[in-house]
């Protein structure tokens, strides 16, 4: 893994999930119809960077955008939790899907 990718690629994707959760803190209809989606959507993008930024092994890009597309939401969703707009488990399964749409994003990153 390359740490200087995943430190660009998860400080990118942070950057991004958090603007989205403080965003959806104070408008209700990103709360309500964007943070699922575009929680993924951003893991997704971190994934992809991550595998063009580290140009490595198929495994070394899918390990990277694992960690990248999943460490980015677990704290983006720590965020969430802490202002009381997720309930404690979304912890649990938002970073496990977020991290599944990181080594998608880095499939695609190799494969672009």
């Amino acid at each position: 893994m390359n740490p200087q990718a995943l430190l660009v690629a998860t400080g990118a994707g942070l950057a991004l999930q958090l603007a989205m959760v403080l965003s959806g803190h104070y408008v209700a209809f990103i709360k309500q119809n964007v943070f699922a989606l575009g929680g993924m959507l951003i893991s997704l993008a971190a994934g992809l960077l991550y595998a063009k930024l580290a140009d490595g092994s198929w495994p070394g890009s899918l390990s990277g955008g694992l960690v990248a597309g999943g460490l980015c939401a677990l704290l983006g969703i720590a965020v969430s939790w802490a202002l009381k707009d997720v309930p404690p488990q979304i912890l649990i399964f938002g970073t496990l899907g977020s991290a599944v749409a990181g080594v998608i994003g880095a499939a695609i990153g190799k494969l672009l």
